[in-house]
């Protein structure tokens, strides 16, 4: 059974749903439009499929795998309906996603405390937001949290921070603008730990054209923290704009190189039609989606569950 069951009432069923609307709409219209007029599942169809799922931002190789293995299904079980194309196409998508669920704390709850996330990614897709959103479902759920502004480069990072830590009335540790961002790490695991805080959540730099030196920056930081807590951080969270669909995986898998990611969160999920990017990303880089944006408010950050995503694509509830 989906931990959703538990967690989510009708209101974040209901946000997950609205999020999803225009990948939805897409998505499950050009599905319907594939097997149109037909009754069983030809080459045709597969064709129809395969264009569906390639305008949906799946992905190239992802739309490949997908339709190899309804191939192998529809050849070993003997379907001939077009009708249950879709059962099949819903089990076949589930089964390829990595879920989040399979080796994480299934809320906001903490496994450890100080429980230390470190934020990656680049300037522009809603890496703050995202983090001001976490520390306000965290801080929900019972915690303690503290921010760390390590993306010292940009003055208008710090701000940005800043303005959240108000709002959603967690401490937040900072610096000068250009001063070292290992530095504000250390202070912000030494502080958490000081004040028996349960989550610290620390923003950092979102620059690729340097990957070298993101790379070591990333690295030092690491280096520092493991000084207060050997085993942090707990976490490596790399934020995506889930509206830039492939650009998005391209992103991701220069971060790989740059540093150990562990989960993902996707963003902007409700502006787009191309949500089908989350299938491609967790499949392709066999990460774990976490977290999914899905609008504007503090509470449009859901958990990401799998079964839930995928049954909410194929929702007869338009």
């Amino acid at each position: 059974m989906s931990f959703f069951g538990k967690l989510f009432g009708k209101k974040e069923k209901e946000t997950l749903d609205e999020g999803l609307q225009k990948t939805k709409s897409n998505f499950f219209d050009k599905i319907t439009k594939a097997v149109a007029g037909k009754s069983t599942v030809d080459e045709e169809v597969l064709d129809n499929l395969e264009e569906a799922l390639m305008t949906a931002d799946v992905g190239v190789d992802t739309t490949i795998e997908i339709i190899e293995r309804i191939e192998q299904r529809v050849a070993r079980d003997k379907y001939v309906g077009t009708g249950e194309l879709n059962r099949i196409l819903q089990e076949e998508i589930e089964a390829m996603l990595v879920d989040s669920t399979d080796n994480a704390h299934k809320d906001f709850s903490v496994p450890k405390k100080p429980y230390i996330i470190l934020v990656v990614g680049v300037n522009g897709v809603g890496k703050t937001t995202t983090i001001g959103k976490l520390a306000y479902n965290y801080k929900k759920a019972g915690n303690n949290v503290i921010l760390g502004a390590a993306d010292t480069f940009r003055a208008a990072a710090v701000d940005q921070l800043t303005i959240w830590s108000e709002r959603v009335d967690v401490p937040i540790v900072k610096q000068a603008m250009g001063s070292d961002p290992a530095s504000v790490a250390f202070d912000t695991v030494q502080s958490a730990v000081a004040k028996d805080v349960d989550v610290a959540i620390i923003d950092t730099a979102g620059r690729l054209h340097n990957k070298v030196h993101l790379m070591e920056e990333l690295s030092k930081i690491k280096r520092v923290m493991k000084k207060v807590i050997p085993d942090a951080p707990h976490e490596v969270l790399l934020v995506l704009d889930g509206s830039t669909g492939q650009n998005a995986l391209e992103q991701a898998k220069q971060f790989m190189q740059a540093t150990e990611v562990t989960a993902l969160a996707i963003t902007k999920l409700d502006g787009t039609a191309k949500g089908g990017v989350v299938l491609s990303i967790t499949n392709q880089l066999k990460i774990p989606v976490k977290f999914i944006g899905v609008g504007e408010k503090m509470d449009d950050l859901l958990i990401f569950d799998k079964h839930e995503f995928v049954d909410t694509l194929f929702s007869l509830e338009r």
